[in-house]
């Protein structure tokens, strides 16, 4: 082929005279015995560079290593003054040294990704997880949650807050998520029963889906509501429950029981690691002041001076845990190795006339109490068997009622009085 001939014959045109009008073989090249990547490399002068670069590093490691031989001929003397601090029985030397956690035992950093975050329940577990170190996104629509349940930790690098409802879709990249969104008063589920539903069963579908696209463990909050109007008492986690289809709470209820459902298919067919936690009624700062819920109703009617209203006969029972018990709860069923579900709540139980008790003992031992019509499909008795729990989690509540309440009482008074304050001195200011 031409591409592989030579011409040969000097200044002449090919095919001249002065050459005959014939073209001579391209001439062997120099190293034709070496595959031509060798070639390359040797007219390049890399083998040169590369026998200069080990020759510099082992020049390297042999100084390092005489002067770490050095430095070490005063161990001995340093080596007499431990064995002198060890004789003489110095007990702090010893706690100093053994208390010290080696660097490659420290826990791993995490990315944790939080729907809901910016709710009562959900700003309190993020608070515990920026504390321990993780990084937290905390995606929220901000229906009941509020912007300054998280403000604090807006400085913070490691955490971020994104406005977005888990109806639509989001790719974000996380070890960890707990399903928090969803509104869980009756006051707000009832309000759009419509959207209630669809947020627990799309919300809990596009939460799931980002799991197993991204590999990540997934926590679902569910509620002790899929238990209905319990026929058994107290309620284990066997127990399938005794639920209206078709009341005016069944799209909270109904629609929690659907997520228990896709979480286990998404575990069971997409090998996705799931927990489930079966959350009873909790308490504590940063509960919406007028949602509806039994406990946040009867503080915010005492603080306000208003008559305390029990609906029935008040002989209902309920379980009240503080909000740090259940946050401790769920970490631990989320680092654990049990998928649940888990009762997370305290069986301590209190007739509705009781907590009115309580609630007048702590804030106002004048504060009267009104009867009204009991609300349609509201349970009777709701009590957790948290049995399974202290077995296998480790867990059980620590906050009793009465140190609780008045933490709780705290910040709604700051709450409720502070904007009525300040929309006074707004008022002031305009006239």
């Amino acid at each position: 082929m031409a591409s592989e001939l030579t011409y040969r014959g000097g200044a002449s045109a090919p095919g001249s005279a002065s050459n005959g009008g014939e073209y001579s073989p391209k001439p062997s090249k120099p190293l034709s015995w070496l595959t031509r990547a060798a070639r390359y490399a040797a007219a390049e002068h890399r083998p040169v560079f590369a026998l200069a670069g080990m020759l510099f590093a082992a020049a390297l490691f042999t100084f390092s290593s005489s002067t770490t031989s050095t430095s070490s001929s005063s161990y001995p003397a340093a080596s007499a003054g431990f064995n002198h601090l060890a004789v003489s029985g110095s007990s702090s030397f010893h706690e100093s040294v053994g208390g010290k956690v080696p660097l490659g035992l420290r826990r791993r950093q995490l990315r944790v990704l939080v729907t809901g975050g910016a709710g009562f329940v959900g700003s309190h577990l993020v608070d515990r997880l920026v504390e321990r170190g993780d990084s937290v996104i905390v995606v929220d629509n901000f229906f009941t949650g509020r912007k300054g349940n998280v403000a604090h930790h807006l400085q913070n690098p490691r955490f971020e807050v994104i406005r977005h409802d888990v109806v639509e879709p989001i790719l974000l990249e996380v070890d960890q998520i707990y399903h928090l969104a969803c509104p869980a008063s009756p006051v707000h589920y009832k309000y759009n029963p419509i959207k209630t539903i669809i947020s627990l069963l799309i919300g809990t579908l596009n939460m799931l889906g980002l799991a197993k696209r991204i590999g990540a463990r997934f926590l679902l909050t569910s509620t002790s509501e899929v238990y209905g109007d319990p026929l058994q008492h107290p309620q284990v986690e066997t127990y399938w429950g005794n639920v209206n289809p078709i009341g005016v709470r069944s799209c909270y209820d109904e629609g929690k029981r659907t997520a228990e459902t896709l979480t286990m298919d998404y575990h069971r067919g997409a090998n996705l690691e799931v927990r489930i936690a079966r959350i009873f009624n909790t308490y504590g700062p940063r509960m919406c002041i007028d949602d509806g819920r039994v406990v946040s109703n009867f503080v915010a009617q005492a603080l306000r001076k208003e008559p305390l209203t029990v609906y029935g006969d008040g002989k209902q029972t309920r379980s009240f845990q503080y909000v740090s018990d259940l946050v401790e709860g769920l970490m631990k069923l989320m680092e654990g190795e049990h998928i649940g579900p888990f009762n997370l709540g305290n069986p301590g139980e209190f007739t509705m006339l009781e907590l009115a008790k309580v609630v007048q003992d702590t804030i106002d031992k004048e504060a009267r109490i009104e009867f009204r019509p009991n609300t349609a499909d509201d349970p009777h008795k709701r009590k957790p068997d948290i049995s399974r729990a202290k077995e296998l989690l480790g867990w059980e509540p620590k906050v009793p009622l009465h140190e609780g309440l008045p933490l709780m009482v705290t910040d709604f008074r700051k709450r409720i009085f502070g904007d009525q304050e300040e929309s006074t001195e707004a008022a002031g200011g305009l006239s």
